[in-house]
């Protein structure tokens, strides 16, 4: 008989998959235009956008493999099934940003000293495709937030904005360049561009360290939860409280509760799940109820205990 799971802990996600394979696509055939353009114009910035292309590439194929693994049911080894691939996927597609940008500013400053020729109208023709290919990806990347909220659509949304100021910034680098006859807009620019990947890469690596190190989610205030707790009826401690996330908008919360001997566990249990779900959308918590003079909790319960006391003779004198 199979284990059962209140929650499904796997994510239907039609409208991803169907967005990450028409951006994939897309992009591919771009990534390739912009290579060969990048090597025949020999425009550094241009080949710049190309490897944070190439990278793109990467991130959406990794970003399919995770949709498809988020599928999956969980079983007896992987309880919560394949869900936090979508974080280990967006985690190494930040790291290779970081990877690239450092390449960048490396073939940038060894440009700031040779001075290669520049084809600049095939440079400014492919930047120019390239522009309305990102304006067109940015689009569909956005729409797709709005069905579904995921952490790999979120890092190639940023990555195509990214892409995006690119060839703008490739466009400006062979404007100036055809107008001024300073060549070292090339190198400048790209490092710019590479600064840009490095900023994205960072976040995305930041957004995954978060989630991996199972920190609380952002925009969860974890005392503000446990003051809530607190105030249900029959609550008189709330401890050994954890909240995390194992991918996006799939949060967990466990917590231990001290009630009251005369109130039925069932029904706090019960408010505090209600309290949970209606005010911060939590749907997978677990509750424990316990007393402290039942279920040893070392120094920490017999402080407890000591601070209930003058508490429980101020009600008996009044009783």
């Amino acid at each position: 008989m199979g284990d059962f799971h209140h929650l499904a802990h796997v994510k239907e996600q039609a409208a991803s998959r169907r967005t990450l394979w028409i951006v994939l696509g897309l992009t591919l055939f771009f990534t390739i235009v912009e290579v060969i353009g990048g090597i025949v114009s020999k425009s550094l910035a241009l080949l710049s956008d190309s490897a944070h292309m190439i990278s793109d590439v990467a991130a959406l194929g990794l970003s399919l493999l995770a949709v498809q693994l988020a599928s999956r049911r969980p079983n007896s080894r992987y309880t919560y099934g394949y869900l936090r691939f979508e974080t280990i996927a967006a985690l190494l597609n930040g790291l290779a940003l970081c990877a690239i940008s450092v390449g960048i500013f490396i073939e940038g400053a060894r440009r700031f000293v040779t001075r290669p020729e520049i084809d600049y109208g095939i440079m400014l023709t492919i930047a120019v495709i390239g522009l309305i290919v990102n304006i067109v990806l940015t689009i569909v990347l956005s729409r797709s937030m709005k069905e579904e909220n995921n952490l790999n659509i979120k890092s190639a949304l940023w990555h195509f904005i990214g892409d995006l100021l690119s060839s703008i910034g490739v466009i400006v680098s062979a404007a100036l360049i055809y107008f001024t006859g300073w060549h070292l807009f090339d190198p400048i620019i790209s490092i710019i561009i590479g600064g840009i990947i490095f900023g994205g890469g960072a976040k995305i690596i930041r957004q995954s360290f978060r989630v991996l190190m199972e920190s609380v989610p952002e925009g969860y205030e974890l005392e503000e939860i446990r003051k809530d707790i607190a105030k249900v009826e029959g609550v008189l401690d709330v401890h050994e409280m954890h909240f995390w996330a194992i991918s996006t908008d799939h949060n967990i919360l466990t917590a231990h509760v001290f009630i009251r001997a005369d109130i039925q566990p069932f029904c706090v249990i019960l408010a505090i799940n209600e309290i949970l779900k209606d005010k911060y959308k939590i749907m997978h918590a677990t509750i424990q109820t316990e007393h402290a003079q039942i279920h040893p909790h070392g120094e920490y319960g017999r402080q407890f205990l000591e601070d209930r006391k003058p508490r429980e003779k101020e009600l008996a004198g009044t009783t």
